[in-house]
């Protein structure tokens, strides 16, 4: 199987303030990978601010994104774990992984998005994440 997220695209025990800056990290690995440009960032924090934590999906668990655009650059996964969870404003709170996911179109992405679903949807996968204490141990369970 295709590497679904590079260990360049993952960060572990992330430290952060609020779910402001978990995006903010976890979108600069995105960038940092020329995947997206920095107003991608802004617009995925400003989708939660107008449209309230949607992103939030499964308990412990947000699939940071914004709509595709010309400031991303390439289709792009990233993933972090947060040292400490923290609250987006939903019934899922507190968050622990997020996943960043930057498309190109509205379609290109479907089938990478459909099979990372099905690896983070498996029972007990968000926690197996979170629990992780090195990239390496990230990347084998979502690549293997």
């Amino acid at each position: 199987m295709k590497e679904l997220i590079s260990s360049a695209n993952i960060k572990v025990k992330v430290s952060v303030k609020d779910w402001k800056e978990a995006i903010e990290v976890s979108g600069s690995l995105l960038l940092r990978s020329k995947k997206i440009r920095r107003k991608y960032i802004d617009d995925m924090i400003k989708a939660v601010i107008d449209m309230g934590p949607y992103m939030v999906l499964a308990p412990g668990f947000a699939l940071a994104h914004a709509k595709p655009s010309p400031d991303v650059l390439e289709n792009g996964l990233s993933l972090i774990t947060l040292e400490t969870p923290v609250n987006f404003g939903s019934k899922n709170d507190p968050v622990k992984v997020i996943l960043c996911m930057a498309c190109t179109d509205n379609t290109s992405h479907i089938s990478v998005l459909r099979a990372v679903a099905e690896k983070l949807m498996t029972d007990g996968m968000i926690d197996r994440i979170a629990s992780c204490k090195s990239v390496q141990g990230v990347y084998s369970l979502i690549n293997e």
